[in-house]
């Protein structure tokens, strides 16, 4: 038998879901579109565009895209918990060390005007050789990190087995 693969071209999309779509929009809209500079293609506070599914935003760039909706009843009073059974946090790569840096300096600010907090400021990992990271939490606790790795990361390594580093 012949095997069958298909290659991976990049996540081409995540959507978070956020308790308060209106309380959350501000920190999303800084954050992808004023800062990291994403385009944004939807800006719904509506039903108009998502087909009944309620407010919706959506950015694109970095060959990937992020959309923000608001969560629906029962769960729209859940917190968010990294340690229940779907996401545990969203990870997005920069190209610099001092991207790192910058986004600190940016979320720290923005997490004190719209809500959030910074979970681990700039570090070193031992993840990859060069891995550099920054990890916050937006206004309902969605943890998010940025990470920078040089060239090819882990699989730039003679031996690309994750845990045979740490």
């Amino acid at each position: 038998k012949q095997k069958m693969s298909v290659g991976i071209n990049g996540v081409a999309h995540v959507i978070l879901t956020v308790r308060d779509w209106r309380r959350s929009a501000p920190f999303y809209r800084k954050l992808l579109g004023e800062f990291l500079g994403l385009t944004c293609v939807m800006d719904a506070a509506d039903d108009k565009y998502s087909k009944g599914d309620g407010p919706f935003l959506y950015y694109v760039g970095g060959r990937t895209a992020i959309g923000i909706m608001e969560a629906k009843a029962p769960h729209k009073d859940e917190n968010f918990s990294q340690w229940r059974c779907g996401l545990h946090h969203l990870c997005l790569r920069v190209k610099s060390p001092e991207d790192i840096d910058a986004l600190y300096s940016f979320l720290h600010k923005l997490t004190a005007e719209c809500g959030g907090a910074t979970v681990q400021g700039p570090r070193n990992g031992p993840w990859a050789p060069g891995y550099r990271s920054v990890l916050f939490e937006d206004p309902d606790g969605i943890r998010i990190e940025f990470n920078y790795v040089p060239g090819k990361g882990l699989l730039g390594t003679a031996d690309k087995k994750l845990f045979s580093k740490l």
